[in-house]
């Protein structure tokens, strides 16, 4: 696929985003391979896009008022010096927030537009996949409230573990430039108004903010739509021909191998919060340990493709493969934790 962007870039000296031609060629490959099926997967990848659209429009306006405002110099000043405890906080609001690992990126990136450390983004973002309060009820009644529990600590202890560990290795220079370096126009676009400028909160009575507004947000709502529906084209596809139980069902077993094998196949299954615990506790039911459907379920919300994409779009390649190893590592961890305390 990358060397079809590349042609079409290429092409009569047009330069194409890379995000809209690989939509574009998601749809075209399902129209031509699969027609019969082509309505219901972009009904559904329609259907989840509509569905968060509302966190986008309000990620958009906060993020386009706070720059037009300057209400992020307030934002900034609050964060200094109080890493630790934005981590702490972070993680146990990531732990129940009520988003899916896709709906959860306006939210991240507007974090990390208005300067908040990349520690206490990333406890957030680990966490906030993995629990909400819904997802505790359809867990508690599919698996018990034990395995419930278990995973809502999992939960805030994968954002901890996360967050701690990237502020760590940014004590020691690591992490300078975490932001992916934008081609295009993005939400996480400088503001034109500078860290030394005052808060005006009614920005429309200036023009120059007012501008800012509408730039803020005209390139956050193409930003963020774009990536989101390529992301649920991936998850669409995945949903109709990928088999959830077909790609759970070689992870039966106990020990440590099934837990390995269930991060390894639930890393890039997509099974969100909902949709996961009836399929786990048939599983269990065949024979599944408690330690390999937490492993699963852990790795299917962090590291699923359309969660990971977007992640992608946001971060440099380091902090990228950094969040796919702590997720991994999460789920691993929290597999063999729970198969020793079950």
């Amino acid at each position: 696929m990358t060397a079809l962007v590349a042609r079409f870039k290429n092409f009569s000296g047009m330069n194409f985003d890379g995000a809209w031609v690989a939509i574009f060629l998601v749809i075209l490959a399902v129209g031509l391979f699969d027609p019969r099926n082509f309505v219901l997967v972009m009904d559904q990848a329609a259907g989840s896009l509509l569905s968060t659209l509302p966190y986008v429009i309000v990620a958009i306006l906060m993020i386009a008022f706070l720059k037009a405002s300057g209400g992020e110099i307030i934002i900034a000043e609050a964060f200094k010096g109080r890493e630790t405890r934005m981590i702490i906080f972070a993680a146990l609001l990531g732990g129940l927030a009520p988003f899916c690992s896709c709906e959860v990126i306006p939210f991240v990136a507007g974090l990390l537009a208005l300067g908040t450390p990349l520690s206490a983004v990333m406890a957030f973002w680990l966490a906030s996949p993995l629990m909400d309060p819904s997802a505790l009820l359809i867990t508690a009644g599919a698996l018990g409230w034990n395995f419930a529990v278990f995973k809502l600590f999992a939960a805030v202890g994968l954002g901890l573990m996360g967050g701690f560990l990237v502020m760590a290795y940014m004590r020691f220079g690591g992490f300078a430039n975490p932001l992916r370096e934008q081609k295009t126009s993005s939400c996480c676009s400088a503001p034109k108004i500078s860290a030394d400028d005052k808060v005006v909160w009614r920005f429309w009575e200036e023009r120059e903010r007012r501008e800012e507004f509408v730039i803020q947000g005209q390139s956050n709502a193409e930003f963020l739509v774009k990536w989101l529906t390529l992301a649920y084209l991936l998850e669409s596809l995945m949903i109709n021909y990928i088999p959830a139980e077909l790609i759970a069902s070689i992870i039966g077993g106990d020990g440590v191998g099934p837990i390995l094998l269930s991060a390894l196949v639930g890393a890039p299954a997509y099974l969100n919060s909902y949709a996961a615990p009836p399929l786990v506790a048939g599983l269990m039911e065949q024979g599944m340990s408690g330690g390999a459907g937490m492993a699963f379920m852990i790795a299917g919300g962090v590291s699923c493709i359309p969660a990971m994409t977007a992640v992608y779009a946001l971060v440099n390649k380091t902090v990228f493969a950094t969040y796919v190893l702590i997720g991994f590592s999460g789920a691993v961890i929290s597999g063999l934790l729970f198969a020793a305390i079950a």
